[in-house]
């Protein structure tokens, strides 16, 4: 690699896990809307038990690795996932549909994946435990595309948030370059090139189907402006 392409390369290495982290951080105000409202109305608890298990098993592969970028950005998510966790349930339901399930089955289904995932990581090695995590990233980043037959139904993207779409984007671009050139590691590229995959089709179908309220402030807006016209004339 050349001089510029291996600081470009070491600068992804750098905001990759920094990126990672405010991924992590996003669900702050929601949680601290829960909190302070007391009640967890229809919002599902599988993210947080997801980012749970998905953060350990990462958490895991790096500590195996021997890559603190890796461990470090999971570690603080983990962190976060397991304090979102604990506010959710504890202002939740004992059960809901909207959880799905109860919050024991939740409860059970991660000690189950950690489990899983320190036997994988004791008797069969960092490259299994690397093929784990590429499994429950796959999962995570395919799962906004459940809302892709929603969107073209009703030809509105409201429901994409484009800011965390785009930061999505750029946390797996950050992973992919730095999985690709720098860290060798197909357990680090592989899942972030399909999840920048994802994240690019999200992008794209906001900007095709921009939300109805968009549509009509940009409207509203465009009235507003002739009429500022025909009073000035």
């Amino acid at each position: 690699m050349n001089t510029m392409m291996e600081i470009f390369v070491k600068l992804c290495g750098k905001l990759a896990p920094i990126m990672c982290i405010i991924l992590y951080m996003a669900p702050i105000p929601t949680i601290y809307l829960v909190w302070k409202e007391k009640k967890v109305g229809d919002l599902p608890l599988v993210p947080y038990t997801s980012m749970i298990c998905n953060t350990f098993v990462w958490v895991s592969y790096g500590l195996m690795r021997e890559e603190p970028r890796v461990w470090i950005a999971n570690g603080t998510g983990l962190v976060f996932g397991i304090l979102y966790f604990i506010v959710f349930i504890y202002n939740s339901p004992a059960q809901s549909q909207t959880l799905p399930g109860t919050v024991n089955q939740h409860i059970q289904g991660a000690s189950c994946l950690i489990l899983l995932c320190l036997g994988i990581a004791k008797f069969l090695g960092p490259a299994m435990v690397g093929n784990l995590g590429i499994f429950l990233c796959v999962v995570m980043f395919a799962s906004p595309l459940a809302a892709l037959k929603v969107v073209l139904q009703t030809k509105s993207a409201k429901a994409i948030p484009l800011p965390f779409t785009i930061a999505s984007v750029l946390n797996c671009l950050f992973w992919s370059i730095s999985g690709l050139f720098d860290m060798n590691d197909y357990a680090i590229y592989a899942p972030n090139l399909l999840g920048l995959s994802f994240s690019l089709i999200q992008v794209l179908l906001k900007l095709v189907y921009r939300s109805e309220r968009e549509l009509r402030s940009d409207t509203s807006e465009t009235r507003s402006l002739t009429l500022h016209e025909v009073h000035l004339k």
